[in-house]
């Protein structure tokens, strides 16, 4: 009798288990600069598309309001990825900020000089004597514009920095001429042209242009203790970014969706055209590749000697401490043409 109550037992046990999935849902927790921002579209279509269930995840994105602060969040444990630029960590390195980035959300440097198109200025050289909007008071984008300027001969003294805000203000500021040239992200410039219906001339640092310096980053405890939530997350990262490539239309009504703004005919119109311009700044620029936001050490490394070299940093700070590689094979392990044709058959 007591032999039949313990396999009665059993097969209940065993129905138990058939009845939960095979896996649950691991959770993340994912924090961005700013609610809306056009960098968080990964994540938007990760979610909507359902590529984050694909690899049970169950992720939490929230907003810090600016890479410095939820840098700060990341660092102190309040959420276990950070969404943005790498210099608060490779400037927060010697007062005991540690993250690692690990997936490249944009394959080349993300801060660009620009002027209208029908602006007289033509050459670096140029930009003697020209009041130059940026998003706010020191903001990191001056680190290539000083660059830029100081290798066509310019001193800081010859140019000046002028807080101009973003969006609409930024744009306003710009077609009003209050500024001559600006120095953004370079996405900002994409959506500008598309809202402003204007034309910029965009000048590249020659020297940083090939180094991503945004990207998603952890602490090495979380990278160390989640590495195999990590590598799903990635890997739905990477299918994020094909589907975003090649049906900027769904992906634009995901980002709508996801990031709260009203899905109207023409929000819908904006955000696939600046889908479509943008491409060279997402992560599946070239679909081809096999290496979708892979991390490039020997860039990283560069800007970290750059960034001491110019004196933002008192130590030279070790690329090998603020990122890893170590996801970008698993990330890309998959069938892409499957994804591929699930984005051109997604309406």
């Amino acid at each position: 009798m007591r032999r039949l109550a313990i396999f009665l037992c059993g097969l209940v046990l065993l129905a138990f288990a058939a009845a939960r999935p095979a896996t649950a849902d691991d959770q993340l927790s994912v924090i961005g600069g700013a609610s809306g921002s056009f960098y968080e579209v990964l994540d938007h279509v990760a979610l909507r598309g359902g590529f984050f269930k694909a690899e049970h995840l169950d992720v939490n994105k929230q907003y810090g309001g600016s890479a410095a602060t939820a840098t700060q969040l990341v660092a102190s444990g309040k959420a276990d990825i950070l969404s943005a630029s790498i210099e608060p960590i490779i400037q927060g390195y010697e007062r005991g900020v540690r993250l690692q980035v690990f997936f490249s959300r944009d394959p080349r440097y993300d801060y660009v000089l620009g002027v209208l198109d029908d602006s007289p200025i033509k050459t670096l050289a140029d930009f003697k004597g020209v009041e130059l909007g940026e998003t706010n008071v020191g903001a990191t984008a001056e680190i290539s514009a000083n660059d830029m300027l100081r290798g066509a001969g310019l001193q800081p003294s010859d140019y000046s920095f002028v807080p101009i805000g973003i969006g609409a203000q930024g744009l306003t500021a710009i077609v009003t001429k209050k500024v001559r040239a600006v120095t953004f992200p370079s996405v900002e410039f994409g959506l500008d042209e598309i809202i402003g219906h204007v034309k910029f001339r965009i000048f590249r640092d020659p020297l940083l242009d090939s180094v991503p310096n945004v990207g998603y980053m952890a602490s090495p405890a979380i990278i160390a203790s989640k590495a195999e939530v990590l590598s799903r997350y990635t890997r739905a990262l990477v299918k994020a970014a094909l589907f975003i490539h090649y049906n900027p239309k769904v992906s634009a009504r995901y980002f709508l969706e996801g990031s709260g703004q009203q899905v109207t005919p023409e929000a819908l119109d904006t955000a696939t055209r600046e889908i479509e311009l943008l491409q060279g700044d997402l992560p599946a620029a070239d679909p081809s590749s096999k290496r979708i936001g892979f991390v490039d050490m020997k860039g990283v490394a560069l800007y970290c000697r750059f960034m001491n070299d110019a004196h933002l940093t008192k130590q030279l700070v070790p690329a090998t401490e603020i990122a890893t590689d170590r996801f970008t094979s698993f990330a890309n392990g998959f069938d892409h043409k499957a994804v591929v044709a699930q984005a051109r058959q997604a309406r």
